[in-house]
């Protein structure tokens, strides 16, 4: 079972090199960045460490990073990873280790088993508790976290989950939470807290996005 470690990136450098080397080159078979444009010695310091980089070219954002990175993912399994902070990289085998229990997808849950995220504020929060439980009730789910970005998957689900396409503003990650459980595919988690990001700035509007995941689940909910 061949794996990949799939990181977005756009300007953050302080984060990259207080997360990367901690993260072990065992651990995975390829270590691919999706650069959105970095001004700030990003790419620079991904080209000097020997990743595999794919430039951002016709779309912008996380949802851009999927849609432009993912074609170039050749292995078995994607492992999605926020090289900010937000993701422990010591979670990574564990992970890995889940994957090979059968799963279709697992998820890092930062509100699992006593996780917490220190990312999170009231409003965010909130919304992942709401929109997390307006998936389980619609759509059949068992998620505690449905949002979050860490978390891995078979490249074989693209083409039958039909992510192959372009990706929704609200994100991939609550897309494919959707469609596997409306097809009922086999999904897991395991907890892992999210520490405060190192660097950089959000660059998701809680509001904004509400209002995509919002809009995401109804759209899904008629297809």
């Amino acid at each position: 079972m061949s794996v990949t470690l799939f990181v977005p990136t756009l300007n953050e450098i302080t984060g990259m090199k207080a997360v990367m080397p901690l993260v072990k080159r065992e651990w995975v078979d390829e270590i691919l960045f999706v650069d959105g444009g970095s001004t700030d010695g990003t790419l620079e310091y991904a080209q000097d460490q020997g990743y595999k980089i794919v430039h951002q070219t016709r779309t912008k954002g996380i949802t851009g990073a999927y849609q432009e990175g993912l074609p170039h993912v050749k292995t078995d399994i994607c492992l999605a990873f926020s090289p900010d902070g937000n993701s422990v990289p010591e979670r990574i085998p564990d992970l890995v280790s889940k994957m090979k229990e059968g799963f279709d997808m697992v998820v890092v849950s930062r509100y699992l088993d006593g996780a917490k995220s220190e990312d999170d504020d009231p409003v965010t929060a909130f919304g992942n508790w709401m929109f997390t439980r307006m998936i389980n009730v619609i759509f059949g789910g068992h998620y505690t976290d449905s949002l979050v970005m860490f978390r891995a998957w078979r490249m074989s689900l693209m083409p039958m989950l039909k992510l192959e396409t372009s990706v929704p503003r609200a994100g991939f990650e609550p897309l494919l939470s959707i469609r596997c459980a409306k097809h009922k595919l086999n999904t897991g988690e395991i907890p892992g807290d999210e520490p405060a990001r190192i660097g950089g700035v959000r660059k998701m509007n809680p509001l904004i996005n509400g209002m995509d995941i919002l809009r995401l689940i109804a759209a899904e909910r008629f297809s």
